[in-house]
């Protein structure tokens, strides 16, 4: 028999089993507060995936000395509104950076595995840092003192570990489904890159004979195709301006070109982006290609007028430009930008280098087969994606709800 519910009298948790009982975090939980060196306490990240090992990317400070330390299923939160979800119980014993609030759960009355779903759901994130402070809404930061009002749902300790077991083994499943989707999706990103590279430097007539480009990166194309340095078919359009003169256009940066695929994302405007170092100038049907970072590949084709960091080069070309633009994220125009950049931090392709990568050049009809060859391949494939990464959203969705559902104990395990 399902339990009776009542009103919990609090927006995020909406109805709980009436013999649940509110209480404060703060009398459930202890904040851990001991300063500790990562001399004497491995360091660790606090991430969307929970705690882990300090990962390589994390952003380090020279003062070892002044962390926080974590002790085996503590719970650790990122403060901050833009680390939202950054959180979890802590499978290891190490610090953490002082963003971040340790706390202790009184293990008689809170397990560490409920706690590993009750307090890192998207309903309880939404709570924590509404509870925050700040002059910006999205660099809020919620302290102890007032996370420690917040009402969480308690049930028995029985009951929360037939909970947690039963979650455990739910998210699981959901977690293997979304794991073996993603590794499908990079799979079909290989495969569309391989795609690419092979119609660009062999062609879509496979009967033609072929000859030695003697370039170690291209090997062999079709025999009337010639290879020249990109500086031959194209030129950087180096046009910087202030933008405040240019408030209403679009501005483009490397971060608004997904990388490895050709696709602009959502743009802004230069007085909403807030820029004010020189931008350069760009026009519609020119290719915006990102010099840092070249392993990146972030290259697109100008839908319109508008402004593009210094970052960028604006390119123009005297061939078949969106040719020019599948050749661009080719693998082989990949392996000659990158040549230079094993050892950089932040590595870039200045336009001399560009312009000494070697490209291949069919001729004009042959760039046109070739680029409708590749819209109609690299549609196709889109769309599976797509619909692998709506697969996806509704799985991590359906997770968020269902761990919610019965955290809250809206729902009872049977």
């Amino acid at each position: 028999m399902s339990k009776e519910l009542v009103d919990s009298g609090i927006d995020w948790l909406g109805e709980i089993p009436r013999d649940w009982k509110l209480e404060r975090i703060g009398n459930i939980f202890e904040q851990r507060n001991e300063k500790v060196s990562d001399y004497d306490y491995k360091p660790l990240s606090v991430t969307k995936k929970g705690v882990v090992k300090q990962l390589e990317t994390a952003a380090k400070s020279n003062d070892h000395t002044n962390r926080k330390k974590v002790g085996v299923n503590d719970f650790v939160i990122n403060s901050r509104s833009d680390r939202k979800m950054s959180s979890g119980v802590s499978p290891l014993e190490g610090s953490v950076s002082l963003i971040n609030i340790v706390l202790h759960g009184d293990e008689k009355r809170i397990t560490p595995s409920f706690t590993k779903y009750l307090l890192k759901n998207y309903g309880f994130a939404e709570e924590f840092y509404r509870w925050g402070t700040g002059i910006v809404e999205d660099l809020w930061s919620t302290n102890f003192s007032r996370m420690k009002k917040i009402l969480i749902p308690i049930p028995g300790t029985y009951e929360q570990q037939i909970i947690a077991n039963f979650l455990d083994g739910k998210t699981a499943k959901i977690d293997s489904i979304v794991e073996s989707t993603k590794l499908s999706i990079e799979e079909l990103y290989k495969y569309k890159q391989s795609l690419i590279t092979e119609a660009v430097t062999k062609g879509v007539n496979r009967n033609v004979k072929l000859k030695d480009s003697g370039i170690k990166f291209i090997n062999e194309v079709p025999f009337n195709w010639s290879v020249v340095p990109f500086k031959r078919v194209a030129t950087v359009k180096s046009n910087l301006v202030n933008p405040k003169n240019y408030k209403d256009f679009l501005q483009v940066s490397p971060e608004s070109i997904e990388k490895n695929t050709g696709k602009l994302l959502e743009c802004k405007t230069v007085e909403e982006t807030g820029i004010e170092s020189n931008n350069h100038r760009f026009f519609k049907g020119q290719i915006i290609y990102s010099k840092i970072r070249p392993k990146l590949n972030k290259v697109t084709i100008a839908p319109f007028d508008g402004l593009c960091s210094a970052d960028m080069y604006p390119i123009e070309t005297t061939i078949n430009s969106t040719f020019l633009m599948y050749y661009m994220l080719s693998n082989v125009f990949v392996e000659q930008s990158t040549l230079n950049n094993n050892r950089v931090k932040m590595p870039k392709i200045n336009k001399e280098e560009l312009g000494r990568i070697y490209t291949v050049i069919p001729s004009a009809e042959e760039q046109k087969q070739i680029v409708e060859y590749l819209d109609e391949q690299c549609n196709h494939i889109n769309k599976i994606i797509g619909s692998k990464e709506q697969l996806i959203l509704e799985m991590e969705n359906y997770k968020k709800s269902l761990i919610y559902e019965y955290v809250t104990g809206k729902k009872e395990v049977m």
